[in-house]
């Protein structure tokens, strides 16, 4: 299943993920932002459950912002895990 995000508050646009069926993240792909950064996070986040992933990621903050791509990446899985449930 694949869902895109459009992200908020933060310098990347959008966040696609790519979840199996069981959860599994196969695939996070970010629009915009730290290029380097943010495709050593979607990296480390292959084979990685969604769950888990969102419970590393969110809430994270980008300086005096209140959010970060990392917390938009677990944003669009929270709601990808809701919209594959639906």
């Amino acid at each position: 299943m694949t869902y895109t995000h459009k992200n908020k508050g933060v310098c990347s646009v959008s966040t696609e993920v790519v979840l199996k069926e069981d959860g599994t993240i196969e695939e996070v792909r970010v629009l915009g932002g730290c290029n380097g950064n943010l495709k050593g996070i979607s990296s480390l986040l292959i084979g990685m459950k969604a769950e888990d992933a969102i419970n590393r990621l969110q809430g994270l903050k980008c300086g005096s912002r209140s959010t970060s791509c990392p917390d938009q990446i677990a944003l669009a899985l929270r709601e990808a895990l809701g919209t594959k449930q639906n």
